[in-house]
């Protein structure tokens, strides 16, 4: 199954103007205005990957974090025994064990 993140978005579709089609042929003069589209987007993804980059370390720093939080949790919490492995168990004649305390419920 796929995550959220792997599934393409609308910022994956390429229209026109990002192809760089046109309906109508290109004149000589368009040749400075498409220079300074393309070198605002260029700025603008470097701006957007530098973005991109800074929330990628932050993230990372955060998981490192996390780990050595849990880390020293996992050492301070005292190891218990498995109740799991006697909880199933029954007794003598079908009733629970000594510890556990029952009362009948009425409706």
């Amino acid at each position: 199954m796929r995550s959220m993140t792997e599934i393409v978005g609308l910022r994956g579709i390429r229209t026109f103007r990002g192809i760089g089609k046109r309906a109508i042929p290109r004149v000589q003069s368009s040749a400075h205005l498409d220079l300074y589209i393309l070198e605002k987007e260029r700025e603008r993804l470097k701006k957007e990957a530098a973005v991109l980059e800074k929330r990628s370390l932050t993230i990372q720093k955060r998981l490192e974090d996390i780990q050595q939080q849990a880390k020293s949790l996992a050492r301070s919490v005292p190891k218990v025994k498995d109740l799991s492995s006697t909880a199933g168990r029954r007794g003598k004649q079908g009733s629970l064990p000594q510890r556990w305390k029952t009362q009948p419920l009425g409706y």
